[in-house]
């Protein structure tokens, strides 16, 4: 993959992460959630703003990441966008999901394709909560995410396999409210983006 999607050198780097309640980290005892442990973990100085609203969904998201992008990012920053949603989409709403998958692909299609055309961007995937008919959604939508992904040239990470097996993950969103976890649900989110290896290249 390549343009806007390689790495600029700058030392204003600036990141504006786009999403929902485990973006916020909902939960978490220590307000950091994922977003603020992988920016302590940098090994350089990172302007971090956390742009989570808790139940949004990617029509939400769609409609407000490009106006509050533009007021966090002048015109010689690094600006960099990282959006994780999905999971409010695969709510079930009187008897339906909240967002069809065909309709959350194509506002995520929309977003990514607008965001890649001007800032480095990344999609992270919904993770599983203690419902095993949203878990099903979920996945599904992550797996179009994916999809989608390798055609818009955007690098994607799954999450959702990966925390149905973290025990930190599972066990603390049973725990807390049924889909958010504490503190160690999210330093296990963090360790796994940390150690994403597209994620690490964008700081070399």
């Amino acid at each position: 993959m390549s343009g806007l999607n390689t790495v600029k050198p700058s030392s204003d780097i600036r990141i504006c992460f786009f999403g929902d309640s485990f973006v916020t980290g909902t939960g978490d005892p220590t307000y950091l959630g994922w977003t603020g442990r992988v920016c302590a973990a940098i090994d350089k100085p990172v302007t971090h703003y956390n742009l989570g609203i808790r139940g949004n969904t990617s029509v939400q998201i769609e409609s407000r990441w490009q106006a509050e992008s533009s007021l966090r990012f002048p015109s010689d920053c690094d600006a960099r966008v990282v959006f994780s949603f999905g999971v409010n989409d695969a709510r079930i709403e009187q008897g339906k999901p909240l967002v069809p998958t065909e309709d959350s692909v194509a506002c995520a299609r929309s977003i990514l394709t607008m965001a890649k055309a001007q800032y480095l961007t990344l999609l992270i995937g919904p993770p599983p909560v203690d419902d095993s008919v949203m878990n099903s959604r979920i996945a599904e939508i992550s797996s179009a995410y994916a999809e989608l992904c390798a055609d818009v040239e955007v690098f994607y990470l799954d999450t959702f396999a990966a925390m149905s097996q973290s025990s930190y993950w599972m066990s603390e969103v049973a725990l807390v409210d049924g889909a958010h976890p504490a503190a160690a649900g999210y330093e296990a989110f963090a360790k796994f983006v940390s150690q994403w290896s597209v994620w690490q290249d964008w700081f070399v």
